[in-house]
């Protein structure tokens, strides 16, 4: 049978492998058990061979790589529930870290990321924004590969020069916008950002493995350090949610999901988001169910997530929430109108009351019809509940499939290398044109290119270029020679005129 069993209540509570692409939801305040439901539901997954995505945000989700040992408090809970078949056991999991410290890389270019993430990422306004897109544009029309954070500094490098014609092709560009961004780059690569950016850049294929055995792989994504940066840690998210949709092809409902991504500490994604980013991760959630990916969030409060999103949201997993201010009051009964009524359970009490380990759940049960809350004692995972060693990690490590496609980075040529090339070139002295065989009718040898200072008349006429080419030395030695026989022929009738005079 295609589901997973979640824990034991009125009756066995389990989530339907063919609802899996449905979304979820995971919420409840810290301690309460919500690590144990993710890796219980990451391993559930796994089992039906779906692949999964989840950030490790506090490093306990690692334990999903090593299996778990006896315990009597496991074996008491197993007896409760009456779970058979239960043996301890590891999932195939595969490592990532935007680092590279604790996983092998993840990686991406700037292009892919595109202008408005990485506006996000930057922390720019609206008008810094707006030349960043111009940048973007630019990048496009001149055939400028943006791979790292050095092409797109390279790239602003060469708006600033050239700001005045751009500014009229594009729109206007402001130094001072221009020197904002550079600042908000060096930021940013010094929060690590810039080893997120680069090739090789991740193929989505490599997340959605399965192992020998038929099972889903579970990519941890290690963010102990990530989380520390909040935009950088949910925009990484997004984009890689938004790869992801415009990458799929549609498919439809599938009996189980072809792959399922945990959100971990959703109020990041929302905080201070942009409306238009907003609109842009509705449409995602409410899209990408046809691609076959199940997205579950996982937060503190329901209204952490907004009602848009939360009504796309059909499985539900809701841990204790502490009621001690008016806000988590509130949060409460907001919690407690979102679930299907179950006569025999006051929802609003119960959150108060939950102990760790159990949860209110209700998930998609036949023709999509959410069943009645339920007070539910959760499984506990086959996996080890906690942190594993460093040598633990490295083993695992070592038998990854991807490790020596991502481990190695490459440096391809790019903006920063054709920008560069284009400045050694724009420098580089011309050749001296060779000097006249012979005088000009005035007596006096034609000036030679780029050793004369020019004159207004030379601006007027030829521009105010560094260097002159030998067509345009000829052209105007021409110009000054007859310049001077007509002067010659005037002054001549003038003292003519006065000496005639004088006679």
């Amino acid at each position: 049978m295609s589901d997973i069993l979640i824990g034991q209540g009125e009756q066995p509570v389990r989530l339907l492998g063919r609802y899996g692409n449905r979304h979820g939801l995971v919420a409840g305040a810290t301690g309460t058990g919500k690590s144990v439901t993710l890796m219980v539901m990451a391993e559930g997954f796994s089992r039906l061979g779906v692949p999964v995505v989840m950030a490790d945000v506090k490093g306990d989700i690692a334990g999903l790589a090593v299996a778990g040992t006896p315990n009597p408090k496991i074996e008491e809970r197993l007896r409760t529930i009456g779970l058979e078949g239960y043996a301890n056991e590891a999932s195939p999991v595969v490592f990532w870290d935007l680092f590279g410290k604790l996983g092998h890389p993840l990686r991406t270019t700037v292009s892919e990321v595109g202008p408005t993430l990485m506006g996000r990422m930057l922390e720019l306004n609206d008008t810094q924004a707006g030349v960043l897109d111009i940048a973007f544009k630019l990048a496009d029309d001149r055939g400028l590969l943006l791979l790292d954070l050095d092409d797109l500094r390279a790239l602003l490098g060469f708006v600033a020069e050239a700001r005045r014609e751009i500014s009229q092709a594009y729109g206007l560009v402001s130094p001072q916008s221009i020197a904002a961004i550079q600042r908000a780059l060096l930021r940013l690569e010094q929060d690590g950002g810039k080893q997120f950016f680069g090739e090789p850049a991740l193929q989505l294929a490599d997340l959605m493995r399965q192992d020998m055995s038929g099972r889903g792989i579970v990519n941890l994504i290690a963010a102990d350090q990530l989380i520390l940066r909040p935009r950088l840690y949910s925009s990484f998210l997004l984009w890689l949610l938004s790869e992801l949709f415009e990458t799929l092809p549609e498919v439809g409902d599938l009996d189980v999901p072809k792959l399922v991504f945990f959100f971990d500490e959703a109020h990041l994604l929302f905080d201070d988001c942009p409306p238009a980013l907003r609109q842009r991760v509705e449409q995602v959630v409410r899209l990408i169910r046809s691609k076959g990916v199940g997205v579950y969030f996982c937060s503190q409060n329901p209204d952490d997530v907004p009602d848009e999103v939360l009504g796309q949201l059909g499985n539900r997993v809701q841990h204790a929430l502490r009621a001690f201010t008016p806000r988590d009051q509130k949060a409460v009964r907001a919690a407690a109108e979102t679930f299907v009524p179950n006569p025999n359970l006051d929802v609003a009490r119960v959150i108060g009351e939950l102990g760790v380990g159990e949860a209110l759940v209700s998930t998609l049960q036949d023709k999509g019809v959410p069943m009645p809350v339920q007070r539910t004692l959760i499984c506990p995972p086959r996996c080890r509940m906690g942190t594993i060693s460093e040598e633990e990690r490295a083993v695992v490590r070592a038998r990854s499939p991807v490790g020596g496609k991502y481990d190695m980075p490459l440096n391809r040529d790019s903006a920063f290398e054709m920008l560069a090339r284009r400045a050694q070139q724009a420098a580089a002295p011309e050749p001296a044109p060779e000097p006249p065989s012979s005088p000009t009718r005035s007596g006096t040898p034609a000036p030679q290119a780029g050793n004369q200072p020019r004159s207004r008349l030379d601006e007027f006429l030829w521009g105010t270029g560094r260097r002159q080419g030998a067509v345009e030395t000829a052209a105007k030695s021409v110009t000054r020679t007859v310049a001077n026989g007509i002067g010659r022929q005037i002054l001549r009738g003038l003292l003519g005129g006065l000496l005639g005079g004088k006679r």
